[in-house]
């Protein structure tokens, strides 16, 4: 068994999680405390109860990243048919706060979408497609940038709807602009992936920044919901469904363009070696909400700019198996070159 203390690696983590567990289930007597550790700036425990019962709880030193994953957490299941887990409670202690949510029976996707049968892909690739166009139209903002819940709302629902707090500094590795300029948001958001690239980009450099610099937009796009980090990796898979969408911090607005671009990415082509079929299906579940929107090569060499180094610097392994570096590395360069080229499937 786990204790509290080996499940969080702070004094300010621990006891937002002890408290926040109090409030969603105050009878309850936790037997194990089991590190998940999903979430880049989050720690997560699998719960057991003495009951039998399972929870899950996470804790960040950052409650306004609390409060918002866990309004936004609300929103989609109240507005969306999209599954996500049901929040319980939540607290805040401190510079520290905690999130329980209810556990859902599923296994990591991640780890189960290169194994499955062809139909079984799609039907998951369109169940992300479908997913996603719903977000995009239960979501509007009025501008680009980091969405964040209402103040006042770390314990129990948000009162109030979401609301857009862009971040004029840049913070999280946003760009350092007001939010209003779709062209000037995107391209800085293309430029803060393309300084993340390793040398083994260098020769991509020059053209992925001549796009970025003046991308080719012809209007303001509305802003809607852009989860960002919307994939397998982030979801359980139960009986061949989709059983559960998880990670919901830090999301953004942006035009829907750039998160289908994204989505895309790390659904068809991130897990098989031909991803025309589940390119489609994935297309095909978007269409089946509402109208696709034109995704242009800039859409396409920012998403994979964002997608092919994490935030800390390390290159991202698609596949499972993982690729290795040196592999991951020719596998985003041959995708940032079909994006430069304009030859991505429409």
């Amino acid at each position: 068994m786990t204790a509290l203390g080996g499940a969080f690696g702070s004094t300010a983590t621990r006891d937002a999680a002890r408290a926040a567990l109090a409030a969603a289930r105050p009878h309850a007597t936790p037997t194990d405390w089991r590190p998940l550790g999903r979430g880049n700036r989050k720690e997560t425990a699998l719960v057991t109860l003495a009951d039998g019962d399972r929870v899950v709880v996470q804790a960040a030193a950052d409650p306004a990243a609390v409060r918002s994953e866990r309004a936004l957490l609300d929103a989609v299941g109240e507005r969306t048919s999209v599954p996500v887990p049901t929040a319980l409670g939540a607290e805040r202690v401190g510079d520290a706060a905690a999130l329980v949510t209810e556990h859902v029976d599923g296994r990591d996707l991640h780890e189960r979408f290169a194994g499955l049968d062809r139909s079984t892909q799609r039907a998951l690739a369109r169940a992300f497609g479908r997913s996603l166009a719903e977000l995009h139209g239960a979501f509007r903002f009025e501008r680009y940038g980091s969405v964040a819940a209402a103040e006042g709302s770390d314990a129990g629902p948000a009162e109030s709807a979401l609301e857009l707090a862009a971040r004029a500094g840049g913070g999280d590795d946003l760009p350092e602009t007001d939010g209003t300029d779709w062209g000037a948001w995107l391209g800085a958001y293309g430029r803060t992936g393309l300084a993340r690239l390793p040398a083994a980009f260098d020769d991509l450099r020059g053209d992925l920044a001549a796009l970025f610099d003046d991308p080719d937009i012809e209007f303001a796009p509305p802003a809607r919901l852009f989860p960002w980090d919307f994939r397998p990796g982030n979801a359980l898979v139960a009986d061949g469904e989709l059983a559960a969408v998880l990670d919901w911090e830090s999301p953004l607005a942006a035009a829907p363009a750039l998160s289908l671009a994204k989505a895309e990415y790390l659904v068809a082509d991130w897990y098989v070696e031909d991803p025309d079929a589940l390119r489609d299906a994935f297309r095909a579940g978007y269409d089946s909400v509402r109208q696709r929107p034109a995704v242009e090569p800039v859409h396409r060499a920012a998403a994979i700019c964002r997608t092919a180094v994490d935030s800390n610097g390390v290159v991202t392994n698609p596949g499972y198996p993982e690729l290795g570096r040196e592999q991951s590395v020719s596998f985003h360069r041959r995708a940032l070159e079909r994006a430069l080229a304009g030859s991505a499937v429409e």
